[in-house]
Order: structure tokens, then C-alpha cells, then sequence
């Protein structure tokens, strides 16, 4: 059985893609700049926790329940959600207004609401913590809303960061994934300094001239590639759309285009730099437009990518011009944090085409088990066993594949595959857009 982390989806795809995803252990703080812009991101978590059937605690100091029952909107029907109230006998002074809300309502309330007696007490609130914790059965997630609202109820930061230096460990070894949420210029440099080296993932959201962006400061055991550069993005209600997800179509980027067929591969800039011959640094930059690459780098990079120069610059074929791929067409893609001598995939067409339904062949070795899905994705997802068999744990849930047997998802995402035959097992897999 492998040790790795198991990775996990955040509920915003193109975030998946530039963190490596979420493991299990995480502690994610976030910097929100504007103390507006994070809660779209934590209602994403949610619902994809809401998706996964995992249970989640989520911890309020600065809204009422009434508040952020209005918040959550239909997020709040989920069953295992469980909100610990720290502000009606916090911030709220235990007045009438707001006590009244637990006035004959539990029994109609559609998640579980528990009111903390004493949140100014450090101590009792972990207690309380843990000891709701300890009432689930495998991974839990929370979100603690407010870091700001914390440490003003508890009157210091540094009171703050005894609990907090504290928690994420135990967290850790709990096998969760934590959201923490803190107003980016409530706090010192130095405080959020010391918030950031004990967390596993740091990330920055800021607000500059209507133009929103993210920026990744930390992330433990994935690729700096993406690291500390902004990625523009705007939100409607509950969708988030990052710039280069929508760039005009046919319009001439090369660095986009690289991009795209690196990812398509599943190779880091890391990998692309070491087969093309140039620096990191290169591939970062003429991905980013900065440079342009020398034309002998330019044609390695094709050979690499398998794909003809003109494609850096044409625009995308949409599959109307050609029937038939053959053999040799496909090319080997690499299948992030799955151990390379477990899996092999291959996409079935060549990388520089575009089609609405991705096909790959997923080969997995005897007797192994993969850590995870084999992709970050949205959509739906279509697999053929081919020969073989195979086991798929999804939620609680184990299923057995045998050859000719199909599976579908939709928002599932598979927790582990396992080969246990002695043969290879061969997978048809699709994914649909």
C-alpha cells in the first residue's frame, strides 16, 4: 500500500491545476486582501466535499448563524455539515437577537448547528473542536472562516498562533484538509510570516483596480513552476474564471499553446526543460510571452511535445479534418503524483488536436494501487475495462471491475484504483468536457 498522500479536488478546476492539487494533511491559509474575496473558494471546498460525501466542520466567528445560513444557501442542506457557532456567545455577547435564532429551530435546520458556550476560552474551543472531530469516520474537512475574527475575540495574535501552531499538526496527522481564511492587512507581516512556514499551502488573493488575481506563495512537495505569479480570475456566484481560460480563439500565443501541450503530457516545466535542453527559467518565460524561444529550441520542443511547428501558431483544429488516427499518433502522457512504475497512460491522439472527448489508454500494474484519480477534472468521465481487473474505491465505497465492465462519473472522484490480478489492467478512459 503506498504512503503517499491521497490528492483530493479543491471544487475549482483550473486551481487544481496550478497547486498539484490538494492531499490530504493540507492546511491552506488564505490571504484575501479585500476580506470578500475567499469565501467563493471556501463555498467550492464545500460543495466539493458536499460531491465527495465527506464530512465538514465549519467554524464561524464573524456571522450568525442566521447570516450565514443566508450565506450558504442551498450548500446548507448538506447532512454531514456541522457549523461551530462562535459568535453569538462571542462577538454576539449572547444577546437576545441572536439566541432567539435556537429558539425551536434545531429540529428544522438543515445541517447541525452547535453553539460554543465560551469562544473566548482557547482551550474549551478545541476541546469542543476535537471532540466533534472524534464523532466522524475518516477524512474530515473544515474551514475556520475567519483567522481575523479569531485572534480579535481572543485578543492577540500570539494567543492566536499557540492554537494555531498547535492544530495544524494535529490536523495533519488527522488526515484532513483545513481552510483558513484571514484578512491579508488586519495582521503583521510577522504574524502572517509565522502563519505561513507552519502551513502546507499558502495562497494570495488581492484586488488591484477591479482586476482580481492569485497568487501562490506556498505549496509543500509540488513544483514551483506556478509559484508567486498572479493569475488573474472574476467570479460569478459560485464560478471562478482565470484569464488564460478564456483567451480569444485563434488568436496568436505561443506560450498558451506550449502551455497547453506540456499540460496535455503531463509535464512539468521542469521535465519539458530537461528533454528540451534549456533552463526552467526558459520554458517559464516564453510560456509567460515573456521571450521567445530560438527556433532550434522552438523545433525540440515539437519533437519533445510530438507535435509539427506550425502548431504552435495555427489555430485549434476542432476534429472535422481528420478521421483516423493511427498507432502512432498517440503519445505517453505522465499522470501527476502516481507513481511511475504503478501506471502508464497514453492519450490516443496527438496533442496539437482538439476534440470534446479525450480518450487515453490507462494501463495499471499487478498487484498496485494508485493514490488517486488519474486526472484533475470537471466533466464527465467514461471508462472501458479492457482486459483485466480492478477495484475503485469511491467515497466509502469498493467496487469491482472486471473485463467489459463500464464506469461513469460525473462529480465522483475516485480515492484509489487497485489492481489486485496478476495481469496488467487495461483501461479505455474518456473524458468528456
Amino acid at each position: 500500500m503506498s504512503t503517499e498522500k491521497q490528492r483530493v479536488h479543491s471544487g475549482v478546476s483550473r486551481l487544481d491545476l496550478l497547486l498539484g492539487g490538494l492531499f490530504i494533511g493540507d492546511n491552506v491559509v488564505w490571504h484575501d486582501d479585500a476580506g470578500s474575496l475567499a469565501p467563493v473558494f471556501s463555498l467550492n471546498f464545500l460543495l466539493a466535499c458536499h460531491l465527495q460525501k465527506k464530512p465538514i466542520i465549519y467554524v464561524s466567528f464573524d456571522r450568525s448563524p442566521k447570516n450565514l445560513l443566508d450565506k450558504l444557501g442551498h450548500l446548507a442542506e448538506y447532512q454531514d455539515l456541522t457549523i461551530l457557532d462562535c459568535f453569538t456567545n462571542g462577538k454576539g455577547n449572547g444577546s437576545a437577537i441572536f439566541l432567539k435564532f435556537y429558539e425551536g429551530l434545531e429540529a428544522e435546520l438543515p445541517c447541525r448547528i452547535l453553539k460554543v458556550e465560551d469562544p473566548r476560552n482557547p482551550q474549551e474551543f478545541m476541546d469542543l473542536l476535537y471532540g466533534v472531530h472524534a464523532g466522524f469516520e475518516g477524512d474530515v474537512r473544515f474551514i475556520f472562516e475567519s483567522i481575523t475574527g479569531m485572534t480579535e475575540l481572543w485578543g492577540s495574535e500570539e494567543r492566536f498562533l499557540h492554537f494555531y501552531s498547535h492544530s495544524c499538526p494535529r490536523l495533519y496527522d488527522l488526515n484532513t484538509i483545513a481552510y483558513w481564511v484571514l484578512e491579508k492587512n488586519a495582521h503583521s507581516q510577522r504574524f502572517r510570516a509565522q502563519i505561513n512556514q507552519i502551513a502546507q499551502v499558502a495562497i494570495e488573493l488581492t484586488i488591484k483596480r477591479g482586476t482580481t488575481s492569485l497568487m501562490i506563495l506556498k505549496a509543500e512537495n509540488r513544483s514551483p513552476e506556478e509559484f508567486h505569479k498572479p493569475h488573474v480570475y472574476w467570479t460569478k456566484d459560485l464560478t471562478i474564471t482565470f484569464e488564460d481560460e478564456s483567451r480569444v480563439p485563434g488568436r496568436l500565443d505561443l506560450g498558451l499553446r506550449l502551455k497547453e501541450f506540456r499540460l496535455k503530457r503531463g509535464l512539468s516545466q521542469t521535465d519539458l526543460a530537461k528533454l528540451v535542453g534549456v533552463t526552467p527559467s526558459t520554458i517559464s518565460q516564453v510560456e509567460g510571452n515573456l521571450i521567445y524561444p530560438s527556433l532550434p529550441a522552438l523545433m525540440k520542443m515539437g519533437e519533445v511535445l510530438a507535435v509539427d511547428l506550425t502548431s504552435f501558431f495555427e489555430e485549434r483544429q476542432e476534429g472535422k479534418e481528420r478521421l483516423v488516427f493511427t498507432a502512432t499518433d498517440g503519445v505517453e502522457v505522465k499522470l501527476a503524483g502516481m507513481p511511475e512504475d504503478a501506471v502508464f497512460a497514453r492519450l490516443l491522439y496527438p496533442v496539437d488536436f482538439e476534440v470534446k472527448a479525450k480518450p487515453y489508454l490507462i494501463e495499471i500494474t499487478p498487484k498496485e494501487s494508485l493514490p488517486g484519480h488519474f486526472f484533475f477534472h470537471k466533466g464527465e468521465e467514461i471508462g472501458y475495462v479492457l482486459s483485466g481487473k480492478l477495484q475503485v474505491q469511491v467515497g466509502q465505497a469498493v467496487y469491482n471491475l472486471k473485463t467489459g465492465d463500464v464506469i461513469y462519473l460525473t462529480s465522483e472522484v475516485p480515492g484509489q484504483w487497485r489492481n489486485p490480478g496478476p495481469n496488467v489492467a487495461r483501461l479505455l478512459w474518456i473524458k468528456v468536457k
